[in-house]
């Protein structure tokens, strides 16, 4: 079974009107991405954004959680957020990895629409369990990650859909859905 790594691109996302944006960093992604991670084994867990307050931000509120009152009120966030790394952007996401394994891992974005060669949950699943190669999921927050992006990919993964036609989950709950459906027993 190869490595599973998450990572939350902020910037650069589209908004609701196809404009290239960056989103503001959320503590409740923050926490339940993170609380996520570390029940389904995720490796790391990276949070993007390029604005260096932003990243600040993040830190501060992981800070209280790992140290002090936080860490001794909760050692189970504490967890949890050792896993969270904080990156300005996805080539050093990359890099990371790339140091840490010795190779690139295949890039799996995910997204709200239908890509026309998209890969269903079961064979990603089988990939996940059966390669030995590390893979990251990528995920964007706003109204989804940039179609060159996607185009890069090696794998797009099948989007979440319900019974009906609405189909904007938040993010924290299609990073929970989607490990479940990849990771859990």
């Amino acid at each position: 079974m190869g490595d599973l790594y998450v990572a939350l691109i902020h910037a650069p996302v589209y908004n609701k009107n196809k404009e290239i944006v960056a989103t503001s960093i959320t503590n409740l992604d923050l926490h339940d991405i993170a609380r996520s991670s570390a029940t389904y084994g995720v490796k790391r867990y990276y949070l993007v954004h390029p604005a260096e307050a932003q990243r600040k931000l993040a830190g501060r509120i992981m800070g209280f959680w790992q140290e002090g009152f936080g860490a001794d009120y909760n050692p189970d966030r504490q967890e949890a957020f050792s896993l969270v790394y904080l990156a300005s952007d996805l080539a050093e996401v990359l890099d990371n990895i790339k140091l840490e394994q010795g190779v690139s891992p295949l890039c799996v974005v995910t997204g709200a629409r239908k890509q026309a060669n998209s890969i269903d949950y079961r064979s990603m699943r089988k990939r996940l369990e059966n390669e030995s190669t590390s893979f990251l999921l990528l995920f964007g927050t706003g109204w989804g990650i940039l179609q060159e992006d996607l185009e890069r990919a090696d794998l797009i993964l099948d989007p979440i859909c319900g019974p009906g036609k609405y189909n904007h989950l938040s993010v924290r709950s299609a990073v929970s859905i989607i490990l479940d459906r990849l990771c859990g027993k």
